[in-house]
């Protein structure tokens, strides 16, 4: 409003003089704070666009690439593989390339007229950190969100408060470089080493698993909820009992807690890779049983089925051949035994009419006789448990069968 006070009789002139000087602020504001502060070496963009310098737009990408902190963080982590001084970031900026083609966005530079600056800025700040966090939210789902998630907390719990800029609240300092603490703790708290931080926050206890499923899917469990979180950060302050910042700490809180970051990697490759030909080649174990010893296995478990006679004449023997006793006998070992579903040994013997006493005396009978029996492996078990089952079953069948008639 002051340019039409100064101009009354000028409108296109007020219009042409505000619109320079919000364009001056807004690009201004669009700067990176590093570019603002101190001389930063930014590309000429704009030249190499206009007359279509693809090599010239390679290198400057691959400048921003080298240059970059995330890419170097990225780098730590086994994301690039070295190949050299200058190589070693080659792949990554011929995928950012790639990227902003497809995108069209070099053509988008020039159409919109941005400055050299701010395209650095765009192509640094936006493009490339975009892509990156997209590789590490796949590659490490759950630490990617658990750091967020520490990040967030950190800056809008009242219980934490920000050391690196007492005094001066307008310092600018990147998230991963800011100094925290606890509010309770007097501003003038002293510092310790990275490495004894390292050490005293052992003594924190592994947090336990929380397995809820969360998420707009519902396929991501939710490890610990942000009460537990909040609770578990205090205690890593605690421990280390000094402002640390904010990388290391969510490397130590992390260290508390059961992160499952599951990335499928392929672990050889196929014969007609010409690219891959110095690669040793990779063969998975074969851990399944030979021939032989699957004749041995079916042998053996076709042995531990024709224990079950041998197993029931034992039984009858046990109570010298008298009928009635056998079959309350065969009743007890079908429902206290063979069968889930049977109840408490109360309740069994309520059923089959006769005492606890009389059941508990054939449950040790039966006992014995289990453990005389020798097995020498799970399978042959299972078969006999499996072959034991039919036969009580089919004896209990005629029983009924026999006492209904």
């Amino acid at each position: 409003m002051l340019w039409t006070q100064l101009y009354p009789h000028d409108s296109i002139r007020t219009t042409k003089i505000g619109r320079l000087i919000m364009n001056e602020v807004k690009q201004k504001d669009r700067l990176p704070r590093s570019i603002q502060n101190k001389q930063v070496k930014v590309g000429k963009w704009n030249d190499s666009l206009k007359t279509s310098d693809v090599n010239q737009i390679w290198i400057e990408l691959h400048r921003i690439v080298s240059s970059h902190p995330l890419v170097r963080a990225s780098k730590r982590a086994g994301f690039l593989v070295e190949e050299g001084k200058y190589n070693a970031y080659t792949d990554l900026t011929q995928e950012l390339f790639v990227a902003l083609l497809s995108k069209d966005r070099f053509q988008h530079y020039i159409d919109t007229e941005m400055s050299d600056p701010e395209i650095e800025a765009e192509i640094s700040q936006i493009e490339l950190t975009n892509m990156l966090t997209a590789e590490l939210r796949k590659r490490y789902p759950e630490s990617y969100r658990l750091a967020r998630r520490i990040s967030t907390l950190i800056q809008t719990s009242e219980t934490f408060k920000r050391f690196d800029n007492i005094g001066n609240p307008e310092a600018h300092r990147r998230l991963a470089d800011r100094l925290y603490g606890l509010s309770e703790w007097r501003n003038e708290k002293s510092r310790r080493d990275v490495q004894e931080m390292d050490e005293r926050v052992k003594v924190v206890s592994f947090h336990h698993r929380d397995t809820r499923m969360v998420g707009c899917t519902g396929d991501a469990q939710i490890v610990i909820s942000n009460p537990e979180l909040e609770k578990l950060i205090i205690r890593v302050f605690k421990a280390i009992d000094s402002p640390v910042d904010v990388r290391s700490l969510r490397s130590f809180v992390m260290s508390r807690l059961p992160i499952m970051d599951i990335h499928l990697v392929p672990v050889g490759s196929g014969a007609g890779d010409s690219d891959e030909d110095d690669r040793m080649p990779f063969e998975f174990k074969d851990t399944g049983a030979t021939p032989e010893e699957d004749l041995l296995r079916n042998e053996a478990e076709t042995a531990a089925a024709g224990f079950v006679e041998g197993f029931l004449k034992t039984l009858n023997k046990s109570v010298r051949g008298k009928a009635k006793q056998y079959d309350r006998m065969i009743n007890v070992l079908w429902h206290c035994y063979l069968i889930s579903d049977s109840g408490t040994q109360l309740e069994v013997a309520e059923m089959l009419g006769v005492s606890d006493s009389l059941v508990s005396d054939y449950r040790k009978r039966i006992e014995a006789n289990l453990q005389e029996l020798s097995f020498s492996g799970v399978n042959e078990a299972r078969q006999f448990e499996k072959a034991l089952k039919m036969k009580v079953r089919d004896m209990i069948t005629v029983e009924r069968e026999g006492v209904a008639v």
